[in-house]
């Protein structure tokens, strides 16, 4: 079961929402990224390529690891319906874990779900 970000979180820090249009495309695989993403509406597809790896919904994040780790982007991101995306900054992120610490945890989760779910895929188990 994936993370979810809880929107209560977000009421004291909530930056500004960005709508999308099925289709659109986020970010590509090999892009610079200082953000990342929870999908408040709408979903998106993660694609590796021309293939689509997972699909993505509401309360759920994408773009964390280039935020965690300062390098390009690992996949590319298409709005697969019209939806709308919470951008969270460096700076904004520090602030949502300093007022609820628990938000942490939750991006830890997501990326050790991804981690695990990469390795199965690799026969890691």
């Amino acid at each position: 079961m994936p993370a979810i970000v809880d929107f209560e979180v977000l009421r004291h820090v909530m930056p500004q929402t960005r709508a999308v249009k099925a289709g659109d495309v986020i970010f590509k695989a090999g892009e610079p990224g200082s953000e990342f993403f929870i999908i408040q509406e709408g979903t998106v597809s993660v694609r590796l390529g021309n293939r689509s790896i997972e699909t993505l919904g509401r309360g759920e994040i994408f773009g964390e690891m280039a935020l965690v780790d300062a390098k390009p982007r690992s996949a590319t991101i298409v709005a697969e319906t019209d939806g709308v995306l919470v951008p969270i900054s460096e700076k904004q992120f520090v602030l949502m874990v300093r007022e609820a610490p628990y938000f942490a945890l939750s991006v830890m989760r997501v990326l050790a779900q991804r981690l695990r779910a990469a390795n199965a895929a690799l026969g890691g188990g």
